[in-house]
């Protein structure tokens, strides 16, 4: 049966990276990259919110699309709010999918060093999270991480995945544990 597994985390934490690795486990898993998805919009920095939310569409379309295949998806993506989350779990259960929520834990204080390590990176979606952690208004990366973490915390189905500062090997074996559960 086709898995749908969303990886939510902190900005930094390494979603991106660990589905990436994740994905070789079994052949022709998708990862579903919404930040890329997004950077792909024309202009969506005249409207981020818009182009975030035409990103998240388009990558339900996918996962269902995908998923209907009998293949495995994967979602990395930073989420402080159930509905997504909800969409990606019907999204799945449309078409007879499992669907796993994952998130990546460690501590505010790491959160905010990994963002903060990673502001000279010249990747895309590294510089688009920059770009808007940088807007007037945005809230510290400490702060979004205890909010995400505060949205979980009510959904009992959430795994919990413990980082490993520096060590994505360890951490991707952390993930691997709680999905074989």
């Amino acid at each position: 049966m086709p898995t749908l597994v969303l990886i939510n985390g902190a900005p930094a934490s390494g979603k991106s990276t660990v589905a990436r690795l994740l994905a070789r486990d079994r052949p022709l898993t998708l990862v579903v990259d919404i930040d890329t998805i997004r950077g792909s919009l024309g202009h969506w920095e005249d409207d981020p919110v818009a182009a975030g939310l035409a990103a998240r569409q388009l990558a339900l379309s996918m996962c269902g699309t995908h998923l209907s295949a009998g293949r495995d998806v994967i979602v990395p993506q930073f989420l402080q709010r159930a509905e997504f989350i909800d969409e990606l779990a019907a999204a799945a259960n449309d078409v007879g999918a499992d669907f796993l929520e994952c998130c990546l834990v460690s501590s505010p204080e790491q959160a905010a060093a990994q963002f903060a390590a990673r502001a000279s990176s010249d990747e895309p979606n590294h510089r688009a999270a920059q770009t808007l952690q940088s807007a007037p208004g945005a809230v510290p990366v400490q702060d979004l991480y205890e909010t995400m973490l505060a949205m979980v915390s009510k959904r009992p189905q959430t795994r919990y995945v413990r980082l490993v500062s520096g060590d994505v090997e360890q951490s991707l074996a952390h993930l691997r544990a709680e999905i074989r559960q």
